[in-house]
């Protein structure tokens, strides 16, 4: 879990923000390992918002769990803007939820490349009644906490404008 009192309060805002809207979150994640969903989860009410949080680490994860093509995975590789958008309209329409984000990347230290480095990672945001959007981040090479956290921090502000 990640420790910092303003990604806490923003999950707290959040959480009432859906709450008052009688709206539900989902989330699809990669790289962060469920973090979002266990910020979200650590505000009491979240039940009221927080309808499922899908753990797809590994590429059978993210096509069993939320239906992700293996052919896309295997055509775009799974840190990729197209797997990214799959994850989220799979997690939305798997879910109850009203809004759902999905998040793969390359936390490192290992695992980059020219093309995908560490610290990339793709982000989706799936609404019902909308088109899917997609966000991609290069963090850098700040450790793999950090870029993890700082992924946290994206999926909060992609919820937060979805509200």
């Amino acid at each position: 879990m990640i420790e910092d009192a303003a990604l806490l309060a923003r999950a707290e805002a959040l959480v009432r923000a859906y709450a008052a809207s009688k709206k539900k979150i989902a989330t699809a994640e990669s790289c962060t390992g469920g973090l979002v969903a266990g910020l979200l989860t650590a505000v009491p009410g979240s039940s009221a918002v927080v309808d499922r949080g899908f753990v797809t680490y590994s590429n059978e994860a993210k096509t069993d769990l939320v239906g992700v093509p293996a052919a896309l995975i295997a055509a775009h590789g799974a840190v990729s803007e197209p797997v990214a958008r799959a994850m989220a309209e799979g997690a939305l329409g798997r879910s109850l939820a009203d809004a759902a984000v999905a998040i793969t990347g390359i936390a490192g230290p290992g695992g980059g490349s020219a093309d995908k480095p560490v610290g990339l990672v793709h982000f989706a945001l799936a609404l019902e009644g909308a088109p899917t959007r997609h966000i991609e981040r290069r963090f850098g090479g700040p450790g793999r906490e950090e870029i993890r956290r700082l992924a946290v921090e994206q999926a909060l502000a992609l919820f937060e404008g979805a509200v």
